[in-house]
């Protein structure tokens, strides 16, 4: 049942939210082995909803998300409670801060039902480089779910919760959407307040949102929208009610590009979907189109010189002096940074922060950073120029299959490559979508269509898939 027709069923009395919640409780505590939750709010969670129910008995009013359960990734800040974007250095820290897009879901009378594990500082597409260890998929617990939220896109596919609130850097929704059969959306650049996101990269980080339900999804992005003073990348655009999806009658103009469908890394089996997909949006009249765009192999490593970069800066707050873990018995201020730092970032953090401090060195800044920058204005102004002539832009989401857990620690470059068709969104600033198919093999499960929109265009991106493209 549809989040729509449950909470009618609420507002009736003919289904309490007390036993959704202990519904969601029960499945969480079914898949432990899972390795998805970090911090259950048992207790808390039970306390809103009973709340919620007594309110509705009594005829008094509630708001629009009563009876959402979400879960929350370990990179959002939710006051009084832990946070630790599953790293090592944040051990023992609580949050002071509630993140502007969480305080405006529980104004709503959302449930948060628990924090979600993630890859460390969101730095990964596998959800292994985390303190508490990988998240296994729904699918198959010998793979990966994606990353960098995994263990978000596991909590709905699961159906631990309704909506999973998760942030994409370079696909970190979408890349676990996919591999995990459910919907994942990336909005625009600053259309939700990055207060109280724990930043890998500022100007790339964004809150996104999973589900298996598109209007829960919808009305989740339509409350949690929307300027804030507390952060002055947050767009002061107005915000549609994105859940009340337009008819559209009109035939679309979408394009896909030559280079993402005869890329070398995109396996038959997902190539051969998306093509069927295609096939299946002419069928329903909208104007297809395979165009060129040359700039592809230059989206990934544009996307890794800059993020970085600014990782490494980003991360330099975390030296042990006023939070978070902390070297004992160090002999001066030096050493206590040296050894916190060493301690307390894994792997693929420390590696990040290097590459990062490389490429604005001063003997390397323009060679890499200024260069990469360059870069990016080009990609987004061709991408700009694409929107006078198409409504969207399809692509794959991922090139082949989560691979086994453990099987890619030797080689975090093919990881990095395998990013490269979800990055762009980022690069662009644009909103992105990945939806699962609907295929007929054994295997068809693990890919998603990939459908870009226009900086802002959320409603009309939404409304198409409501209309012409929801697969699952």
């Amino acid at each position: 049942m549809d989040f729509k027709s449950k909470q009618k069923k609420y507002l009736q009395g003919s289904l309490t939210i007390t036993d959704e919640v202990h519904a969601c409780l029960r499945a969480i505590a079914d898949t432990r082995d899972y390795n998805i939750y970090v911090q259950v709010y048992t207790e808390e969670a039970i306390s809103k909803a009973k709340e919620l129910d007594r309110r509705i008995a009594k005829g008094q009013p509630v708001g629009k998300l009563a009876g959402m359960i979400l879960s929350i990734k370990d990179v959002l800040c939710y006051a009084g409670h832990p946070v630790t974007a599953g790293s090592k250095i944040l051990s023992g820290f609580k949050s002071m801060i509630t993140a502007t897009g969480i305080q405006k879901l529980l104004d709503e009378d959302a449930i948060i039902i628990g924090s979600v594990n993630c890859d460390e500082f969101a730095m990964g597409s596998s959800n292994e480089n985390s303190i508490y260890g990988p998240t296994k998929n729904g699918f198959d617990k010998e793979r990966i779910p994606g990353g960098s939220s995994g263990a978000s896109a596991v909590s709905v596919q699961l159906d631990t919760c309704l909506v999973a609130l998760g942030t994409d850097t370079g696909g970190s929704v979408r890349q676990p959407a996919a591999f995990c059969g459910v919907i994942g959306m990336k909005p625009s650049y600053g259309r939700i307040s990055r207060y109280g996101l724990i930043a890998y990269a500022s100007s790339f980080d964004q809150m996104g949102l999973l589900s298996k339900d598109l209007y829960a999804l919808s009305l989740v992005l339509s409350v949690a929208a929307g300027s804030d003073p507390l952060d002055s990348t947050s767009s002061t655009l107005a915000v549609e009610n994105y859940h009340d999806f337009e008819e559209q009658p009109q035939k679309k103009r979408i394009a896909y590009f030559t280079e993402c469908i005869d890329h070398p890394s995109l396996n038959a089996q997902n190539k051969n979907l998306f093509i069927s997909q295609i096939d299946s949006l002419k069928s329903l009249g909208h104007t297809v189109e395979k165009i060129s765009f040359p700039l592809i192999d230059y989206l990934v490593p544009t996307y890794y010189v800059l993020t970085t970069a600014e990782a490494s800066s980003n991360l330099s707050r975390y030296d042990g002096i006023r939070y978070g873990h902390r070297a004992p018995d160090s002999k001066d201020i030096h050493e206590l940074y040296r050894r916190t730092r060493d301690e307390g970032f894994g792997l693929e953090v420390k590696r990040r922060i290097m590459l990062g401090t490389f490429v604005l060195s001063s003997g390397y800044y323009d060679a890499y950073y200024t260069k990469a920058q360059k870069a990016r204005r080009l990609i987004k102004s061709q991408m700009e120029a694409l929107w006078d002539k198409f409504d969207f832009i399809a692509m794959p989401c991922t090139t082949g299959k989560p691979w086994k857990i453990g099987t890619m620690d030797e080689d975090p470059v093919a990881v990095y490559l395998s990013d490269v068709f979800t990055v762009m969104a980022n690069l662009c600033g644009i909103p992105a979508i990945n939806l699962p198919y609907k295929g007929n093999e054994e295997d068809d499960k693990y890919y998603g269509f990939q459908v870009l929109a226009p900086y802002m265009q959320e409603k009309n991106l939404l409304s198409f898939i409501n209309k012409s493209l929801f697969l699952a």
